[in-house]
Formats: structure tokens, sequence, C-alpha cells
């Protein structure tokens, strides 16, 4: 790290002469803009720790998010009618409406100020919140592929001798993997960029690391820029992968 911020001064300190005429002070401005607010300080430090923690909550809230999701769908799907599993679909889909119709926002604070007001542990509450967010619209994606899936399969598993849970084990949730695939990366998108609103329980994730620099330089100009660039490059990123995903499943498809 000691190498890095020596050669970004080092840079810095190129561009201010390069562009120290009176007739180019602005490029010089840039250069100064540019080391007070990424380079003075190991600044840039803030940035990728908070880089650290975005990518710590979207992983944990997406992997307990479509858990979450999978189990409220089936409960959805349930056809129990009596017993103690009657209230499921009930239940879930009680959950679903009330998650769907309030701000993320509003079911962060009630997170960390009511349910967790105790923790101390910031990222875990954010883990929980945007899990519980993101579960119920996982769970929609999930119900929606199991019901694409032609019920022919369903007969076809039971006829075999399958069971209810090995039919859509083996069955029915592959099929119905590759329908919702493109749906859950698109949450998964949603769900990294939504995450930029932890700041607001003073969580040090990347926006509000920029928006810390922002505050001791007075300049906005860098540190918004660099968290532009850096969600859109993550994003970029995980479309990549995705795209080389789908055209696997694809391939597979075709043998």
């Amino acid at each position: 790290m000691q190498r890095v911020s020596e050669w970004l001064a080092a840079v810095a300190e190129w561009f201010e002469g390069c562009f120290s005429q009176p007739i180019q002070a602005w490029y010089a401005g840039v250069a100064r803009d540019f080391y007070t607010n990424l380079v003075f300080a190991d600044r840039y430090k803030l940035l990728l720790n908070g880089l650290g923690e975005t990518l710590t909550i979207t992983f944990f809230a997406a992997v307990f998010g479509i858990l979450l999701g999978c189990i409220i769908a089936l409960m959805r799907l349930s056809n129990a009618r009596i017993g103690r599993w009657h209230y499921l679909r009930s239940i879930a889909s009680v959950y679903v409406d009330v998650i769907r119709g309030t701000p993320v926002v509003a079911q962060l604070m009630i997170v960390f100020f009511l349910i967790l007001a105790t923790s101390r542990n910031k990222t875990l509450v954010a883990i929980i919140a945007f899990s519980a967010n993101s579960a119920a619209y996982v769970s929609e994606m999930v119900r929606g592929g199991i019901l694409a899936v032609d019920k022919g399969q369903t007969e076809a598993g039971r006829s075999l001798g399958l069971s209810g849970a090995a039919t859509m084990l083996l069955i029915i949730m592959p099929q119905a993997i590759k329908i919702m695939l493109p749906s859950l990366f698109n949450e998964l998108v949603m769900l990294l960029k939504e995450t930029a609103i932890v700041g607001i329980i003073g969580h040090m994730d990347l926006a509000k690391s920029a928006d810390i620099i922002q505050s001791r330089t007075f300049s906005a100009f860098f540190p918004l820029m660099t968290m532009t660039i850096i969600y859109y490059l993550v994003y970029t990123i995980l479309t990549r992968v995705f795209a080389r995903v789908e055209r696997r499943l694809r391939q597979g498809d075709l043998r």
C-alpha cells in the first residue's frame, strides 16, 4: 500500500508540473483535487474498505435472500388445507405483501432501531435487512419459475416413484432455475445498488466512504466519480460472469 501511495503521489505531482502554466491552471487544480481526495492520507483506502463492506453485505444478503425466498415460494405453493400447515400460504403471502409494499430504507431502520437495537454489528444488521427484503422478491421469481415448468414434468417424476419433495428437487427446480436465472441476476444487481443506503445507520460502505471523503475535502467530483466508476466496474464483472453461466446452461440444453 505504501508503494501505491508513493506512486499516486508521484503521478499527481507530475500532472501538476505539466499543467502549472497560467493558461492551464484548471488542469493543475484537477491534479491537486485528485491528490487531495484520493492520495493524501491514503484516502483511497476508505473507498477500498467501503467496497469490501458493500460486497460482503451484497453476497451474504443474496445467499440468505435466495434460501429464504425458496422457502417462502414453497410455502405459497403449498396445497395444505388442514392441520398446523394450514396457514403457511397466508403467512407467506402477508410477508411478501408487507416487504414489497414498504421501502427498504424503512425496513433497514426497523431492524437497526427496533429488532436489533442492542447490536453493534452494523454489517449483520444490513445483511438481515437486505436478506429479508430480497427474499420477498426472490420468492416471486422462484414461484413463477416453478409454475412455468410443465405440469407433465411433475407427473412424470411421480410416475417414476419419486416423492413430491424428490420430484421438486431433482426435476422441477433445475428447470425452474434456468427460467428464473435472468431475474435473479437483476435482483443481485438491484441488491448491490440498494446497499448504498446503509450509510443511513452510520455504516461505512462504498457510498458512505465517498461521502466521508467529500466532507473532509469539500470537493465532490473525485469521491463521487470514483464511487460511480467502482459500482460500474463491479456491475460489468457480474454481467460477464452471468452471461457466461447462461451460455453454459444453453449449451447443456443443446446437448
